[in-house]
């Protein structure tokens, strides 16, 4: 559709004045300056006159004569005696805005400053309103730095502003940034300007609309003067770094307002030029701006992000929000109230430092939420389980029970021999390293009990972990046993009413080889078996190694192995298991169960447990590792649940998936406790033989956890979304193993070709899980 010339005409005025952002200036008394005045009326660029002048001059006088009650004719009469003759349309100034149009009649400069800054006294008092006319600040980025800067021009707390940014305001800029959509497309620097040339034509502004760069870096601190003070509200990484550097140089504050709980940094170069930029938080990094500059990636900015923001201090919603970054956000959000108050806080402090009424340098929090907060008392969230201590006389107990329906000829081994066979059944997997198992030797029998107390969950629906582990613990007995030439036999309980106690094994002196699976090889690779999280590349497992797997499992009666291995399989296995991992973490109970009991966040919390997952064996980017923090605050999974949102959380399980070779699953034939711990069994003897194989296996059992709490248990204990989606997830799942249908999955796992871990999970020692009767 052609709009018409008068349309383009428009336009092209539009595109005009795109870059002026200065008004002009006629005073009338000056017959120069009247006829241009005069030229510009008839050129037709002038769209609307405000006069208002007499208004102003009753206002002045108004403002000197504080004492006196004025009259009408009071006012006439002083506003005569100050025109002294002068025909009122040439007193003052006449200011012209060409990016509006308007044209505004107004009191001249010191006139103007004095009436516009009238209610600031005493806050601000005269002598000190002088004091701040001399200071010139930098402000870099304009979102937060908008408000900064206005706020600072509505209280002339300066006289002069440097404004560096060089981006353009865009729509979604206006929710936090005061401007009306007639200036959208318009520089960010032209539109503050603007802003403030419209409260106050007299305040000088300087636009550097490429932002701050390695060109005009100088000019920006040093051109008409050094800067008093800089702001700092941008987005880059190296701007912040260089800046600091730069003003550390030059002996300039610099301030930051972060828009989130009101956080406040101030580092006061002037007054202690030594100090490190960032209060030292940067330490141990490359502070070299020709590294700076070039930092692409999130993984290389944020070791410089995270001492900056202050990710622990961080507002939950904040927090839940970056998760967000890059699913349903596309930066970090900000509210025009934290904007609007940053402006204020930012202003205000600089006004001090100017006035020497703050000399310290540090980091503060206007958290409003914290000041005016909800009284509001919330429930803790308290884990609806626990399990009572397993104690060495119910052990001694349920074992004499056992004794009387047991074989009496038994044959005796000592000590030593029982220590170094725990000691290798005890290096089994477990869901989470928890290490259910608690031993007792006793009249010539081991016993193996359940120690709920480690592995109680929400995850171990039915004990299914538990039982899965207790049975690869069992595997690894008997594998030791064999390889020590003593024989073995496993009687399995449990006891009706009691799932403490779950197996008993009697020792022989005859080693009944045709009951193990390749026991002369499997038996060396005990203590070499681990959890591999490494990532690698997706490359082909030769065949061979595959069909080793399928026998070891083929071997425990019952077990089968199905596998996936095409890129469309792996891609639906991977945002299945994704799935699960988010929805475990943002339920109540194994969002407390991964971040209190599961993970450790140090090796010295691994070394003094024993037990758990040491972060240093997931191999995690440096955001990988930011996005673990960020939920570990149950707050801010409760947010993410509540929006629906978290998609962040699967990147880190997408991403395991990704980079597997094979997708597993073992399966028994039926869900009950013998088909989990001989399923165990099964799970162990791979383990073992992809171990031998070289290669890397890690469970992924989470979904399957859940799935049979939602089969077996109707979903009881899930929340709704959680329930709605596992059911969603659950026929997606079943389609991918048509093969495993009517029987019960058991184990779920990863194969790969990776680098061995750096970091191999501790063991609690024999002696704290082996008890002798």
């Amino acid at each position: 559709m052609d709009m018409g010339p008068k349309y383009h005409q428009l336009l092209q005025n539009s595109i005009n004045t795109k870059e002026q952002y200065r008004p002009d200036f006629f005073r009338l008394a000056n017959e120069e300056s009247k006829k241009s005045f005069n030229d510009l009326l008839e050129s037709g660029s002038v769209f609307c006159i405000n006069d208002e002048l007499y208004d102003q001059l009753r206002e002045l006088n108004k403002s000197r004569n504080p004492t006196r009650k004025l009259t009408t004719e009071d006012y006439s009469h002083l506003i005569a005696q100050h025109l002294n003759g002068q025909d009122i349309k040439e007193y003052g100034v006449w200011v012209f805005y060409p990016w509006s149009g308007r044209m505004v009649h107004m009191l001249d400069e010191a006139e103007f400053i004095e009436l516009r800054t009238a209610a600031n006294r005493n806050k601000i008092t005269i002598a000190e309103r002088e004091v701040l006319a001399t200071k010139k600040v930098g402000v870099i980025g304009l979102s937060v730095g908008q408000s900064v800067s206005v706020t600072l021009a509505l209280e002339r707390g300066c006289g002069e502003l440097r404004l560096a940014d060089f981006d353009t305001l865009e729509l979604n800029n206006l929710n936090r940034i005061r401007t009306g959509v007639h200036n959208l497309g318009l520089l960010k620097a032209y539109a503050v300007a603007r802003e403030i040339a419209e409260i106050d034509p007299f305040f000088k502004t300087v636009c550097y609309t490429e932002g701050l760069t390695d060109e005009n870096i100088d000019d920006f601190f040093m051109k008409g003067g050094k800067l008093d003070a800089v702001i700092d509200e941008c987005d880059s990484v190296n701007v912040k770094i260089q800046c600091r550097i730069k003003a550390k140089e030059l002996h300039v504050p610099v301030i930051m307002e972060a828009s989130d709980r009101g956080t406040l940094d101030v580092e006061r170069f002037d007054l202690d030029p030594q100090r490190p930029i960032i209060h030292g938080w940067l330490e141990g990094l490359t502070i070299d701006l020709n590294v700076l500059k070039n930092l692409k990636t999130t993984e290389e900015k944020l070791p410089y992000m995270l001492p900056i923001s202050g990710l622990e201090t961080l507002s939950n919603r904040m927090k839940a929000s970056m998760v967000e970054i890059e699913n349903t956000l596309t930066t970090w959000p900000q509210l025009a109230s934290a904007v609007a108050l940053g402006g204020a806080v930012a202003a205000d402090t600089c006004r001090r430092i100017f006035l020497d009424q703050y000399t310290d340098s540090g980091r503060y929090f206007i958290d409003l939420e914290k000041i005016i907060p909800d009284t509001r008392v919330r429930e803790e969230f308290v884990l609806p389980y626990a399990a009572d201590p397993l104690t060495e006389e119910e052990m001694s107990s349920l074992a004499n029970d056992a004794l009387r329906n047991l074989p009496a000829n038994v044959t005796e081994i000592g000590t030593n021999e029982i220590t170094e066979i725990v000691g290798a059944a005890i290096q089994a997997p477990s869901a989470g390293n928890n290490q259910p198992w608690k031993w007792l030797y006793k009249q010539g029998t081991l016993f193996l009990f359940h120690d709920k107390v480690r592995s109680i969950s929400f995850g171990d629906f039915e004990n299914i972990a538990s039982d899965i582990a207790l049975g690869a613990a069992i595997e690894n007995l008997e594998l030791q046993s064999s390889k020590m030439n003593v024989g073995t036999s496993v009687h399995y309980f449990p006891i009706p009413g009691n799932t403490k106690l779950i197996a008993a094994i009697q020792f022989t002196a005859t080693v009944n080889s045709s009951s193990l699976y390749n026991t002369a090889e499997l038996g060396n690779y005990i203590f070499l078996r681990e959890t591999n999280r490494n990532f690698g590349p997706r490359v082909r497992i030769d065949e061979d190694k595959i069909n080793l797997l399928r026998e070891a499992v083929a071997s425990v009666p019952g077990a089968g192995l199905f596998i996936l291995d095409k890129e469309d399989e792996l891609d639906e296995i991977a945002d299945i298991f994704g799935s699960a991992e988010r929805l475990r973490l943002l339920h109540p109970e194994g969002h407390i169960e991964f971040y209190q009991k599961e993970l450790r966040w140090t090796p010295e919390q691994s070394q003094a447990s024993k037990d758990g997952i040491d972060l240093a064996t997931i191999e995690l980017l440096e955001s990988e590792m930011v996005g673990l923090r960020l939920v570990k605050d149950m707050e801010v999974a409760k947010l993410l649940s509540t929006w629906r949102a978290g998609k962040g959380l699967e990147r880190i399980p997408r991403k395991a998936v990704k980079s597997a070779s094979v997708v597993g699953l073992v399966t028994m034939p039926d869900f009950s406790p013998m088909s989990f711990l001989t399923g165990g069994r099964a799970v162990q003897r791979m383990w073992l033989q992809a171990a031998k194989c070289d290669v890397s296996l890690q469970p992924m059992v989470a979904a399957l956890l859940h799935f049979a709490r939602l089969v077996h248990g109707d979903g009881v204990g899930m929340p709704a979304l959680m329930k709605e989606e596992f059911t969603e997830l659950y026929p997606r799942f079943v389609k991918l193993f048509p093969g495993a249908i009517g029987k019960e999955p058991v184990f779920l796992f990863r194969l790969s070709i990776a680098n061995k871990p750096s970091v191999k999970s501790y063991r609690i020692p024999v002696d704290k899980m082996l008890t002798f009767a």
